[in-house]
């Protein structure tokens, strides 16, 4: 999930909310960009993101009746599509528009057991929400953990080394934030609204800083890649 610290998400989530998407990859052109970025190179893998996003915005729409904010969902979807393109193998044989969506509904997924953790205890059959054609969603479906293979845990632990640093950059206000808003030290993922309640600051204030925040993270990153 490394790809997440050379990319900025506000601009993401901002072209996907516009609808902005670039033009589709040929075949030819997805497999030569798959093989610089699994050789590391930041271009190569910030453009199959970039290519991809329309997958965020189409699986979004499946949760939007989930009552979790769209930027939260589409911002969550945003982090399983960085982590599909930094774990995608062509070796795997599997399309990567398979397993990013893959990886996105799975994010997302996990979100919603999250923030169900932290409501009062409930049935595993209770019902949290609908998907965009009407199904039901409960807890129950999406209690789903894998074992991670060894590959998967060197990147983890590669990914949580540069994260460590990053984060280093910023100031103590900068981190309450982020570390709130993404689940970090050992905080459950908030919304701004839930933050700005909490530390009784306006939600377009926690937007500000958020942006800044991350804004921090990428230009380190970019200049310690």
């Amino acid at each position: 999930m490394f790809g997440f610290l050379s990319l900025l998400l506000m601009p993401l989530i901002g072209a996907i909310n516009s609808q902005s998407f670039p033009e589709t990859l040929s075949p030819e052109e997805e497999h030569e960009l798959l093989i610089k970025a699994e050789n590391k190179d930041l271009d190569a893998r910030n453009k199959l993101v970039e290519h991809n996003l329309r997958l965020v915005a189409h699986i979004v729409k499946k949760y939007e009746n989930t009552k979790i904010d769209k930027d939260d969902l589409l911002s969550i979807g945003a982090f399983g599509l960085i982590k599909a393109i930094d774990t995608y193998k062509l070796s795997s044989g599997t399309k990567l528009a398979t397993y990013a969506s893959r990886c996105i509904e799975n994010e997302i997924l996990m979100h919603l057991r999250k923030n169900k953790k932290n409501k009062d205890t409930t049935s595993i059959y209770q019902k949290i929400g609908e998907d965009k054609e009407g199904n039901e969603i409960r807890l129950c479906d999406i209690i789903e953990d894998p074992t991670p293979s060894i590959s998967s845990k060197l990147i983890q632990e590669e990914y949580n080394n540069k994260l460590k640093k990053a984060l280093d950059t910023l100031d103590e206000r900068e981190l309450d934030i982020i570390s709130r808003r993404y689940g970090l030290n050992d905080y459950f993922i908030e919304t701004q609204k839930e933050i700005a309640d909490k530390l009784n600051i306006s939600r377009s204030y926690v937007s500000r800083i958020e942006k800044r925040a991350l804004t921090k993270i990428y230009l380190y990153l970019k200049n310690n890649n």
